[in-house]
This record gives structure tokens, C-alpha cells and sequence, in this order.
């Protein structure tokens, strides 16, 4: 198809081509799951309202596998599925005159190709919508630093980082820049103005997409996954130098977060890690999502809130990381919560069930005590 426009300029718009795997992607927006899983030998799975479920027809063969999979890579992603076993990268499906977005995940386990794809919602939640603590208001007004958010795959991170970046785009007039691998969220300009660069289709790769970065005059930037060494190195140092930089992570808790990030360095440059964190971070919150009793809402995010006061920075600062857990217990009053008060608050405004409540909570007796409105005495921390 063309067109013309008034200077004769003929401009050409190609069709996406439709591929075979795209009608596993509708079934998994008709009934509005979360997840495609597909594995040799097995039907389709779905995730919907975070159970897994198959869809109504046959197991999937090596030769369908392929078929389904191969013509969704580009040259690169082939190379590297190749010589890693594994590729990241996102995929467009029309469906119902809508074009939705996936985060692809292909897979290499026991010599057999698999894959496992997220769904991507195409408007950005409000920030307000999400039932998150309004702390996160708070993290979001700092001129510089850094913010991870921190779970397991499929705890909502992403959706949250979009929510706060996007809560910056409507209230700030600053430049927001994103190195995703691949592209998750499409954002919308309001008052900011926003560059996202995917990994491999924008820039070669994460090191050399940092180092244009410092040239990009950002304000906020999202570096995604914090993987390892060289993705933190670099994302602390744009902290260090007046940009605020939000991340992931996976690890369990806010305060084990530490430790996880301490993992990526050998010892000996412990004690800089330490320093820097102490300086630069503002917050890691760390966030579990729960299936939901509120009409219409199906699942809200438990989180565990961790504010790097002048308290937990001493702490960090003195390696007294076992102490950070009572720190958050004790920093009510700046926005801290631990896992435990999240899920009596989300109990008590009736947007969990008790069950629910007490089948993820870390230390049931706590959570009991909690709801019977004990409160228990912290030792000191200092």
C-alpha cells in the first residue's frame, strides 16, 4: 500500500505478516491470561488470574514447535538462541482490530525448544489505580538516585515502574529515557519527553546504550533488569551523577536485596558497593501479587517498602544487614512497611482474604498477632 503527499513523496506502509503461532497469542487475550507456556509434548498452557490452565486441543510436536517459533526470530535473536540456548524479545499480535504486545521468552530444555510469553497491557495503569502505598509518590519526586523494585518474574515489577515513570511523565516537564531488552511498555508523551531504545534494535547492547546515555541529557532513566555487575555499575554511576534511575531485581525482600546485589561483586569491592548504596538509594520496594476479592480487580500486589533513611543507610553502611527487617518495622511513620503489615492492611480493606493472607505471609504468627491489633516491641537497632 502507498501514498502520496503534497510533494509527490511516495511513503509505504507493509502489512505485518500474520504467523501461525499469533492464534495461541488471541486465545491468551480472549480469556485474558497473563501467560503462554508451550513445551514439546505438552498443549498450550495459559496463566489466568495466576493459575495455569491448557487450552483445548492437542500436544505440540518438535516439527510444530519449530514451526511455531522460528519465524518469530529475527536474524539476531536466532544467533543468539543459538549460542545461548535462550532469546528475549517482544512480539506484536493483532487481535480484535487491537495490536497487543508480548514479552517473549524461547527456551532450550532437555534439547527441546519451548517457550514462554508475557502479555503486555497497552494502556499504562494509573499509578493510583494499582492499590500500591502512596509512598511511591514520594519516590517518584526525587531529582536524582536510584529506585529498584524488586520479586519474582511475574510480580508485577514492570507494570509498577511503567506506573511511576508514567506518573512522572503527567506531572514533570523531564526527559525520561528507557534501555529495555526488550521494550515492554510503549509510553504516551505528556509533559516529559520520552526515548525508549530497545537492546539489539536501537543499540548493540546495554554497555554502549550507558555510555550514549550520559550524552542524552536524561532526567529519569529505566535500565530494566539489574543482571549483573556491569547493568549495576553502570546504573549507580548515572545515579551518582544527578539521574534518577529506576531498576529491577529479583530477589525475595527488600532487605535481602543487599545481599543479592552484594553477589554480583567479588568481596573485595564490597565496602564501595556498600558506600554507594548508602548514598545513592532511595527505596527498593518488593512486591508479590495476590489474588484479589474486589469485584473487577483481579490481583493486588503485596509490598514490602524499604526507605533508605538515615537508619538503614548506618546499617548498610556497617554491614548489620540482619538488622534492616526491624528498621523497616519500625519506619511507619516515613512509608516502611514489611510484608506482614501489607497483608493486614490488605486484609482489613478487604481486598485479600484471610486465606490468601496467611498462605504467603513469612511468619504466620506475626500476621495472627497483627490482626488481633498486638503490636510487637522492637528490639534496638543501633
Amino acid at each position: 500500500m502507498s501514498s502520496a503527499d503534497s510533494g509527490g513523496e511516495l511513503h509505504f506502509t507493509r502489512k505485518k505478516k500474520e504467523l501461525e503461532i499469533d492464534a495461541l497469542f488471541r486465545a491468551l487475550v480472549k480469556f485474558k491470561g497473563s501467560d503462554l507456556h508451550l513445551k514439546v509434548d505438552r498443549p498450550p498452557y495459559i496463566r489466568v488470574k495466576g493459575s495455569l490452565r491448557t487450552l483445548n486441543r492437542g500436544p505440540i510436536d518438535d516439527e510444530e514447535m519449530e514451526r511455531l517459533i522460528f519465524p518469530m526470530m529475527d536474524e539476531r535473536n536466532r544467533k543468539i538462541y543459538n549460542n545461548d540456548g535462550g532469546a528475549d524479545f517482544a512480539h506484536t499480535c493483532l487481535c480484535d482490530g487491537v495490536q497487543w504486545r508480548f514479552r517473549v521468552n524461547v527456551l532450550t530444555q532437555m534439547g527441546h525448544i519451548g517457550l514462554v510469553a508475557r502479555r503486555i497491557n497497552n494502556d499504562i495503569p494509573e499509578l493510583e489505580k494499582l492499590h500500591l502505598p502512596p509512598v511511591l509518590y514520594n519516590l517518584c519526586k526525587h531529582e536524582q538516585g536510584m529506585i529498584l523494585l524488586a520479586g519474582v518474574t511475574g510480580s508485577g515489577k514492570s507494570t509498577t515502574i511503567a506506573s511511576m515513570l508514567n506518573w512522572v511523565n503527567r506531572n514533570y516537564y523531564k526527559h525520561i529515557l528507557t534501555l529495555e531488552d526488550p521494550i515492554e511498555f510503549m509510553f504516551t508523551e505528556d509533559k516529559c519527553l520520552i526515548n525508549q531504545r530497545e537492546i539489539g534494535q536501537d543499540v548493540i547492547d546495554f554497555s554502549v546504550g550507558m555510555k550514549h546515555a550520559v550524552r542524552e541529557d536524561p532526567d529519569v532513566m529505566l535500565v530494566g533488569e539489574m543482571r549483573d555487575r556491569e547493568t549495576f555499575e553502570t546504573a549507580i554511576h548515572a545515579a551518582e551523577t544527578g539521574h534518577l534511575v529506576f531498576g529491577t531485581i529479583h530477589a525475595s525482600s527488600a532487605p535481602s536485596t543487599i545481599g543479592r546485589i552484594l553477589d554480583l561483586f567479588p568481596a573485595n569491592m564490597h565496602k564501595a558497593i556498600r558506600s554507594a548504596l548508602a548514598l545513592n538509594m532511595k527505596g527498593i520496594v518488593a512486591q508479590k501479587l495476590l489474588p484479589s476479592i474486589l469485584p473487577g480487580v483481579q490481583r493486588v500486589p503485596t509490598c514490602e517498602i524499604m526507605i533508605f533513611n538515615s537508619i538503614v543507610q548506618k546499617l548498610v553502611l556497617e554491614e548489620h544487614d540482619e538488622k534492616l527487617a526491624d528498621a523497616v518495622r519500625i519506619g511507619a511513620q516515613e512509608g516502611m512497611q514489611d510484608f506482614t503489615m501489607s497483608l493486614k492492611s490488605l486484609v482489613q480493606a478487604k481486598k485479600i482474604d484471610r486465606a490468601t493472607a496467611f498462605q504467603v505471609a513469612p511468619n504466620i504468627e506475626s500476621l495472627k498477632m497483627a490482626l488481633k491489633g498486638i503490636e510487637v516491641k522492637e528490639p534496638g537497632i543501633l
